[in-house]
């Protein structure tokens, strides 16, 4: 693996859609006590679902630190490669290679990664294993790797369409956490150049309590060239409706980088889903404060889904609107099954089906 002192853009490097053929995929097996309840054992059995679901139609590594490596490979099934690799959580979205290709190669972006703020709002400390696996990951599949590693982004920030645009929010991007010396107009440069897309769409705000600083991956996501899929409530009393207002008025009035307006699909949310006092006992502290607490919300929603070649893997929380939101992505994906996993258990721990996976596009050279 050799670091490329150029950006993809200029090398006709692009990130592709997450519809487009896959290579594999990546995963993190899940053990922080702080936050997977109960010794993480109820969340294993989730990721694994979710694993084997992917495992149909492509290729899954899940990455599992020492301790958990036999715990991993007995639990998943033979298909599914698991390398030892040590990590200080399980978000592979957020700090595994964001991956671009010129249509037969691939290489890996090494962005920083600070726990989603580091020390003004981060979510953990230390995160320097987080931060050291995109370049381990490179390692692994012997790709080269563009290094970003001055600015900060996660994998669950952006969006894009394979075509141009990209979507992203401006309360995770221009969060005082990642890059406060950086103007709106720098960062917006830094995704031209890197992920290779000529327009930016900013949403204003994402999921309601959504830890990340409001990912768009939970708001919104692209399903196929100008439509998306957005995060929706009816309830105007529910402190989301008016953020997927906003969203929904931006997304209303914009066209995407080939100037077509974009037609957006309303996804409607869960009722909402809190953590219960049981859940909280059994989550270990982080720095002395409690990672979760009784009643409070999870920003739980169902566009936190993963496309896999020939599946969308689409979380369920036990509510009447998981089929619904089942029918609609059946309807927006017609040639993939649609596999609903009980997500609650990853929910808890913060993140969703999106949130633990990452996925490698397809390449025919093996450099």
């Amino acid at each position: 693996m050799k670091i490329i002192d150029s950006t993809p853009r200029a090398d006709g490097f692009r990130m592709p859609a997450e519809w487009e053929p896959h290579h594999g995929c990546i995963m993190i097996f899940p053990e922080r006590a702080d936050s997977w309840q109960f010794g993480g054992y109820s969340a294993r059995k989730a990721f694994a679902q979710v694993a084997e679901a992917i495992s149909r139609s492509e290729r899954v590594t899940v990455c599992a630190s020492e301790r958990q490596y036999e715990n991993a490979r007995r639990l998943l099934p033979s298909r599914i490669r698991v390398v030892e690799m040590s990590s200080n959580d399980s978000w592979a979205r957020d700090y595994a290679p964001t991956f671009v290709t010129n249509g037969s190669e691939i290489r890996g972006i090494n962005w920083n990664f600070n726990a989603w703020g580091g020390l003004v709002d981060g979510l953990y400390f230390p995160w320097d294993l987080d931060n050291k696996m995109a370049r381990k990951l490179c390692d692994l599949y012997e790709k080269d790797m563009y290094d970003l590693g001055n600015f900060t982004l996660e994998g669950g920030s952006i969006h894009v369409d394979g075509e141009g645009t990209c979507i992203t929010t401006e309360a995770c991007l221009l969060s005082a956490g990642r890059n406060p010396d950086l103007t709106k107009n720098e960062i917006e440069h830094n995704l031209h150049e890197y992920l290779n897309i000529d327009k930016v769409i900013w949403l204003k705000r994402g999921i309601f309590n959504d830890e990340t600083n409001e990912h768009v991956d939970n708001i919104c996501a692209f399903v196929k060239p100008a439509e998306v899929v957005l995060a929706w409530t009816d309830d105007e009393k529910d402190p989301q409706y008016e953020l997927s207002r906003s969203c929904l008025e931006i997304l209303e009035r914009e066209t995407d980088a080939k100037g077509r307006r974009i037609t957006v699909h309303k996804l409607r949310c869960p009722s909402p889903v809190t953590v219960t006092a049981e859940e909280c006992e059994g989550l270990d502290s982080c720095d002395f404060q409690p990672t979760r607490t009784p009643g409070e919300r999870l920003a739980a929603s169902y566009v936190n889904f993963y496309i896999a070649n020939n599946a969308v893997v689409m979380p369920f929380f036990g509510d009447p609107a998981d089929e619904p939101a089942r029918e609609l992505l059946a309807k927006l994906f017609p040639t993939r099954e649609v596999i609903p996993i009980q997500a609650r258990d990853i929910l808890i721990g913060g993140g969703n089906i999106h949130c633990i996976t990452q996925q490698i596009p397809i390449y025919t050279n093996p450099r």
